[in-house]
């Protein structure tokens, strides 16, 4: 068990695809026990296993209200339901977020820590992580999805007035 550094863009290797997990060992549980780690050092939502370097289909997620991340094996949606646009962040783009489309609701199945099977309908904040995390996966970034002229917004200084829209200045070039 390890924290160990997020890949930031434009890392190459967020933009492949992950391979499906065929057997579970030792190196798997491994993998999880980094994620999970590395996910509650970071403070974030959702990591991706090609996010800390390992193209196994293994994600964390830890909702504000969880006490312990979950580690989610071979996560497939498998169906979605819904549009609703978000601020969406990601570990991988620090310091920035962009406007996105994700689902209402989605469907889950996979294998979870325990390599139990698992099915899960999740909305909200729940749904937007499997979303955001599964398409990690599948080399897919949420600047892919990004609205509002493909642009990333910077977080607000401590200092600025966070109610207020960012300024033309803060506005950043997400294909740079």
């Amino acid at each position: 068990m390890a924290v160990v550094p997020i890949l930031e863009y434009p890392h190459s290797i967020l933009r492949q695809r992950a391979k499906s997990v065929a057997s579970i060992d030792k190196t798997v549980f491994r993998l999880a026990d980094d994620l999970m780690d590395t996910l509650v050092d970071s403070g974030g939502v959702g990591l991706a296993a090609n996010q800390i370097g390992s193209l196994r289909r293994l994600i964390a997620l830890k909702m504000p209200e969880d006490e312990e991340p979950s580690v989610y094996i071979n996560p497939r949606i498998v169906r979605r339901e819904g549009v609703r646009e978000v601020s969406e962040g990601c570990l991988s783009f620090p310091d920035h977020y962009g406007i996105v489309q994700r689902s209402m609701w989605v469907s889950v199945t996979g294998l979870d820590r325990k390599t139990n099977m698992f099915r899960i309908c999740a909305d909200g904040l729940l749904a937007q992580a499997f979303e955001h995390e599964t398409d990690h996966l599948d080399g897919i970034l949420f600047i892919d999805h990004l609205l509002s002229h493909q642009h990333l917004y910077e977080y607000p200084d401590e200092e600025a007035d966070s109610e207020h829209e960012p300024s033309d200045e803060r506005l950043v070039d997400a294909v740079q």
